[in-house]
């Protein structure tokens, strides 16, 4: 048996409120109007004191009014972030992500603009940044209208050696990302690619969950999706031996490193390669086997450590795991129940590993110590720089600091795959 199967959404999930609704339908006007072709001559007469304009220029010029687009805070392959503000209330704040047009994608736009735009539409969560709205500019651009958050990202405050915290600074942030990923998990959506700078930090230290650009739904039970997803450092042992099947699991393997780098302040699990990455999963948590894993020798990139030859002759490549002293010795912040629920998530039978709702069921968050108010939280001024840089990557991008976790953006598109 390969690792479990994703079960088909509900029609209505849990969640879903009537105004996302209405802003996932604006958003395809704006989508449709931005790329039309030319009216018939049997199309519906426009109004010429609106400048011949029909009804869905009218929608969008009419959400596009409502905000004052400012200064350029960044700007790369796929995006141009402004800042802005509401028309209305200049104290409002706002980040209008303009998308670029690109040749090489259907109605040049990329997939996963598309992606963020439905996701964003349907998630209405406090842990999840939130989508104002949708407009496109007289160039034919897409334009999104992003919550403001200025404070920087989780990877950028961990690697602030400036900045103390403590266990139940770290119990906060876990908290409300576990939160989040409950409720993306909830209303049967996969994130794909969550990582410390996609993790933003409002103004009163909530953190928010971003970049939805390699979302997607759960699949139909049996079709294959893409296992090339999820930033190389985060991403789960089964994708690395290219399962076509999988569900929430693969968000939690990458919650678990997030949790992991905040206690140690770097990353917990890197390489260069994915042959290093699986060896490096493989140092921490042992070689997986049928016993260990069922199922895992029937994904397609499975080498069983019998036919893998070990440093020394005679040998195989067989690895034990770290014991709980090393955990202990590691990951004091996290203390025991702190460890518990990281080795849970870090499971490496996909069937095994907890599911969200039961990390959050998990006694961690209940004995002491008890989790920082957000309001209490460490904070450190990432500014709107900051903010910039964070919204201006694709899915699956890494920063321009050299990061070397990069993903391979050969996607399977097939049906927002």
């Amino acid at each position: 048996m390969a690792s479990p199967v994703a079960l088909s959404p509900r029609p209505n999930p849990p969640g879903a409120k009537p105004n996302a609704i209405a802003a996932r339908s604006k958003a395809l006007a704006i989508l449709n109007s931005s790329n039309k072709a030319p009216r018939s001559p049997v199309a519906p007469a426009s109004d010429p004191s609106d400048g011949g304009m029909d009804l869905a220029e009218k929608m969008n010029a009419k959400v596009r009014e409502q905000f004052v687009s400012g200064k350029k805070l960044g700007e790369g392959t796929y995006a141009i972030v402004y800042a802005g503000h509401y028309r209305s209330n200049p104290s409002s704040l706002v980040a209008i992500k303009k998308i670029k047009l690109n040749a090489e994608f259907k109605d040049g736009i990329a997939m996963d603009a598309i992606r963020e735009i439905k996701f964003l539409s349907e998630l209405q969560h406090p842990n999840i940044i939130r989508l104002h709205a949708v407009f496109s500019t007289k160039d034919q651009n897409l334009s999104l209208v992003l919550e403001h958050l200025p404070l920087g990202d989780l990877e950028e405050l961990w690697k602030n050696k400036k900045i103390i915290y403590g266990g139940a600074d770290i119990k906060s942030w876990a908290n409300m990302l576990c939160q989040a990923v409950w409720f993306c998990h909830e209303n049967y959506v996969l994130h794909r690619d969550i990582k410390g700078n996609n993790l933003l930090i409002a103004a009163d230290g909530t953190v928010k969950l971003a970049d939805f650009g390699l979302a997607r739904g759960f699949a139909d039970p049996g079709r294959r999706m893409t296992s090339n997803v999820i930033t190389r450092f985060y991403r789960p042992p089964e994708l690395l031996y290219g399962c076509y099947h999988y569900a929430g699991g693969v968000d939690i393997w990458s919650v678990g490193c997030v949790i992991a780098e905040l206690a140690i302040r770097g990353f917990f699990l890197a390489s260069d390669t994915d042959i290093g990455q699986l060896a490096t999963i493989c140092d921490h948590f042992g070689t997986p086997t049928e016993e260990t894993w069922p199922g895992v020798s029937s994904l397609r990139y499975y080498v069983a450590p019998a036919q893998q030859p070990g440093i020394n002759k005679g040998s195989t490549a067989a690895k034990m795991g770290k014991p709980t002293s090393w955990w202990r010795a590691t990951f004091p912040l996290l203390g025991d129940d702190g460890i518990d629920l990281v080795r849970g998530m870090l499971n490496m039978d996909p069937k095994k590993r907890l599911s969200a709702k039961q990390c959050l069921e998990h006694r961690y968050w209940t004995n002491m110590p008890r989790p920082t108010k957000k309001e209490k939280l460490p904070k450190q001024g990432g500014g709107e720089a900051k903010l910039g840089e964070d919204l201006k990557r694709k899915g699956g991008e890494t920063p321009a600091n050299g990061r070397v976790d990069k993903i391979a953006r050969k996607l399977d598109f097939g049906g927002m795959g």
